[in-house]
């Protein structure tokens, strides 16, 4: 047989590309969430004590294994740990994606870096937070409220990168009151206010002419403006938590939980995204970082997590917000099934447990599978870039999007594809 000309083998590969008999692309349900909570459990949750969970182990004579015993939940065959009842009961409402995985390992700030911009850490680019790119694509839900908030400490991985300032976050300590930056001194008045803002609105314009061409002043000068904006009595009051029934605060628990119940307020008043710290409240000494004795009370912060998350849940559901409000349960990663010498766990990046609630997800399922100590995945892993590709396209933003670093084209996410069980 001759070989094939060049025009012959166009021709060949263009009636290929257009032949019917290829399959099509597969076109996902589009996402209906418009907000995204993401509950960030900072230090690496221990999966098979929480969400994954195994035969049971021994710290004691160091047996490999669950340090609790699992309960069933209201998914048939589905199990989580003893101490996240109140989840079990609407595990319907949850999907548990049981084999996020990376590569990083020792290092908490690349592990928690990678966790909030589905990447690994760059010399040449500082890529943007997840929290930063939704806002970006999508803006903010109302002008009165900042796009995305923090609640808990300021950090670079939580930033926009490459994305510019105008894309970053608002963060706040404390439940009772709003940002620092944003909350009045006493000694300020509404009148004085008024002034110092007019006059501080004068001299933006005067450095706005006399720099035209300043992306630097542009941006500072619109985030000034916007920051006067939300200053304002409209989003300072959805601080005022005490304004919820005593009954639902309860409802909600501790300072973790309160932290929740202020993020659905927040959302409630039309903020984009928000991240609620769960690596402040150290009840057991270690946060979720459980190594040595760190694992002694770590059933308490499953305990708060419980009750918040269910709360959090039942809280949406009854606003009728739970389907456009997509609830995320992120870590850096998780922890091995054996124990080390003082009895609590090592890090394990290799696979570990995410979760995700509501959102319009076809929830009510565990997606992937590990082995007999969630040590290992069996079946269906998911990357990380495809864990950041299901939450972007659960609130409809295309994951083909390219975004630009300056003049160079970034993928939205390192190649990540949705899990696709979730959608349908």
């Amino acid at each position: 047989m001759l070989p094939l000309s060049r025009r012959e083998f166009l021709a060949a590969s263009s009636s290929l590309a257009l032949s019917p008999l290829l399959p099509a692309v597969d076109k996902l349900p589009k996402g209906k969430a418009d907000s995204v909570i993401m509950l960030w459990l900072g230090g690496g949750a221990a999966h098979m004590d929480t969400f994954d969970p195994k035969k049971k182990g021994d710290a004691k004579a160091k047996k490999a294994g669950s340090y609790y015993d699992p309960i069933d939940t209201a998914v048939k065959g589905v199990q989580v740990c003893e101490h996240l009842k109140e989840t079990a009961k609407l595990m319907d409402r949850i999907a548990l994606l049981r084999t996020v995985n990376h590569d990083v390992i020792d290092e908490h700030a690349a592990a928690v870096n990678r966790m909030h911009t589905g990447r690994t850490i760059a010399e040449s680019v500082l890529y943007p937070s997840l929290g930063s790119i939704v806002t970006s694509q999508l803006g903010p839900r109302s002008e009165r409220v900042p796009p995305y908030v923090v609640i808990g400490y300021p950090n670079v991985t939580r930033g926009p990168g490459f994305l510019g300032a105008k894309h970053g976050y608002v963060y706040l300590l404390e439940t009772d009151s709003g940002p620092n930056g944003l909350t009045r001194p006493m000694d300020v008045d509404a009148d004085r206010q008024k002034r110092r803002e007019e006059l501080l609105a004068k001299l933006r314009e005067q450095q706005l002419k006399l720099h035209p061409n300043d992306p630097a002043i542009r941006e500072y000068a619109t985030a000034a403006a916007d920051g006067f904006k939300m200053a304002g009595p409209d989003f300072m009051k959805v601080f005022d938590l005490k304004t919820e029934a005593a009954d639902l605060r309860t409802e909600y628990g501790n300072e973790f939980g309160q932290r929740c119940l202020l993020a659905r307020r927040l959302v409630q008043a039309g903020v984009r995204f928000v991240e609620v710290s769960f690596n402040l409240n150290f009840v057991n000494g270690t946060g979720w970082d459980t190594h040595n004795e760190g694992r002694l009370n770590q059933h308490l912060l499953i305990q708060q997590l419980d009750q918040a998350f269910a709360a959090l849940i039942r809280d949406l559901e009854r606003l009728k917000r739970l389907d456009s409000t997509l609830i995320v349960i992120n870590t850096e990663f998780g922890r091995p099934p054996e124990f080390d010498g003082g009895g609590g766990r090592g890090h394990q990046a290799r696979t570990f447990s995410c979760v995700l609630a509501g959102g319009g997800l076809k929830t009510g399922q565990a997606i992937g599978t590990t082995d007999e100590l969630a040590k290992k995945i069996v079946d269906r892993p998911v990357s990380v870039p495809d864990f950041f590709a299901t939450i972007l396209h659960a609130v409809g933003i295309d994951t083909e999007t390219e975004l630009t670093a300056g003049e160079r084209p970034v993928p939205i996410t390192d190649g990540g594809k949705p899990v696709k069980e979730l959608f349908g």
